[in-house]
């Protein structure tokens, strides 16, 4: 009996809140307590024990519980002198002993147990009665129906049970917290969590999910990415296990679906429908490219990303650590989609081959660098985005715009050449010229030239 009942229920309800767990949980790891406490005291080998614990008043019921089966010789092989907290762990190891057989072996087992059931089939005392047995208890008894008969209770039971059962309990308290955790968190694969960095070592990171510890691997982290301690970040769940001291969790940074989840929680819209994201392409730590799409002719899909002054897209960049991304509308038209998918390069003609899927682009030579990228990393964006294998080609003249261009130059030839014969011409006539009045000259010499030679004349005045 419980001498206060409201304070062992609030402890209950402690014990459930700090570890997880359902009252029931609870309640049926006490009484498995309490009965491998009651088989090691005070029970024998022939009996299969349950308790029924009463929160109410804290009072123990005692069953022997036995299943009806039909009469059988009796075998000898069983060993009675293990209490019931050994045959869980050896079930247990049993138990994951068959999950890790490969398929075939367990197929092979399947048929084997199948052939020889009847042979393998015991009768064990412990757990069952035989029919002939059972119809003495009770009349109207049935093969499969349970035998339940109440057993009496030591007037030390409570005392040497509550010791006995103090480290059953703790252990089954254990177990049932690290199965609600690792149900808990199954249910949050291939999900984007947020978790604080716990430790940094130069291959591995922990972080803490709640109370889960999970493992980011090289593999899965960003280069060059700075992991401080105590720092909040967004986690992608690989995958979640069962291990011996609780789920094993593995994540990643480099997830497309961390980006996605960030325009979810940062854009409105997003989240609301409005606008959807059509597909991601992703180089971690680097450069992403977003398409996005809206059938609200009133809304634009790209603006609402971005926000005003960029703030909306500012906040994403911020939880990537700076990663640059690229925000292009979507079309149902690939040449469209194709053609947005190279921004911020500007295309001139596009030709493409559906079948085989591959588009060739031409650009300006000014534009040529700015399309394919750094290393490529905008073409191969692009590709990955569209799922087309794109070509990045400069633009060439047409054949007519060569002619033309080669007759100006033919023209602009001629008209130089006829500029220069005009030219020597007039050279030839001012040299003509020059001739015929050089020879005129020297037909008509010339007559000497006579100077006339005034007389002084002298007055003299007197």
């Amino acid at each position: 009996m419980l001498q206060d009942p409201k304070q062992f229920s609030l402890a209950l309800k402690q014990i459930c809140e700090e570890k997880g767990l359902s009252e029931k949980q609870v309640i049926e790891t006490i009484e498995s307590a309490l009965a491998a406490a009651y088989r090691k005291d005070y029970g024998n080998k022939m009996q299969n024990i349950k308790t029924k614990f009463n929160i109410q008043d804290g009072s123990v019921k005692i069953y022997d519980v036995k299943t009806v089966a039909d009469d059988a010789p009796i075998e000898e092989e069983f060993d009675f002198s293990e209490d019931k907290k050994d045959e869980d762990k050896e079930d247990k190891k049993d138990k994951n002993k068959k999950t890790d057989l490969p398929i075939e072996k367990k197929k092979d087992d399947d048929l084997a147990d199948d052939g020889l059931e009847d042979e393998k089939k015991r009768f064990n005392p412990r757990t069952e009665i035989q029919i002939s047995d059972a119809l003495k208890i009770k009349k109207d008894a049935k093969i499969g129906e349970d035998i339940i008969t109440e057993l009496e209770s030591p007037d030390d039971y409570g005392r040497m049970a509550a010791q006995t059962a103090k480290q059953v309990i703790i252990q089954k308290l254990r177990e049932a917290e690290r199965d609600t955790l690792y149900e808990e968190i199954k249910n949050m694969e291939s999900a984007v969590v947020s978790g604080v960095i716990q430790r940094y070592d130069p291959r591995f990171v922990l972080v803490s999910i709640g109370k889960a510890t999970a493992i980011l691997p090289p593999e899965n982290q960003i280069k060059n990415e700075k992991y401080n301690i105590g720092e909040q970040m967004r986690f992608y769940i690989i995958s979640v296990d069962q291990g011996r001291k609780g789920p094993e969790i593995v994540l990643s940074r480099q997830r497309d679906e961390i980006v996605k989840e960030l325009f979810s929680l940062e854009i409105p819209e997003i989240s609301s429908g409005t606008v959807e994201i059509k597909a991601i392409a992703r180089e971690a730590g680097e450069r992403s490219k977003v398409a996005v799409s809206t059938d609200d002719e009133t809304i634009d899909p790209i603006g609402s990303c971005i926000g005003q002054r960029g703030n909306r897209i500012q906040t994403i960049i911020g939880e990537l650590n700076g990663e640059k991304i690229d925000v292009i509308e979507y079309s149902e038209k690939f040449e469209k989609f194709i053609g947005n998918s190279l921004s911020p390069a500007k295309i001139v003609s596009l030709k493409t081959d559906e079948d085989k899927k591959i588009a060739i682009v031409k650009v300006k030579t000014d534009q040529f660098s700015l399309a394919i990228g750094k290393s490529g990393q905008n073409v191969r964006l692009a590709s990955k985005l569209t799922g087309w294998k794109i070509d990045i080609q400069e633009e060439r003249e047409d054949k007519k715009e060569e002619k033309d261009k080669d007759a100006s130059d033919k023209k602009e030839k001629e008209d130089s050449k006829k500029e220069e014969s005009d030219d020597k011409k007039k050279d030839d006539d001012k040299e003509k010229k020059k001739k015929g009045k050089s020879a005129k000259k020297e037909a008509d010499p010339e007559k000497p030239k006579t100077k006339s030679k005034k007389r002084k004349q002298t007055v003299n005045f007197k």
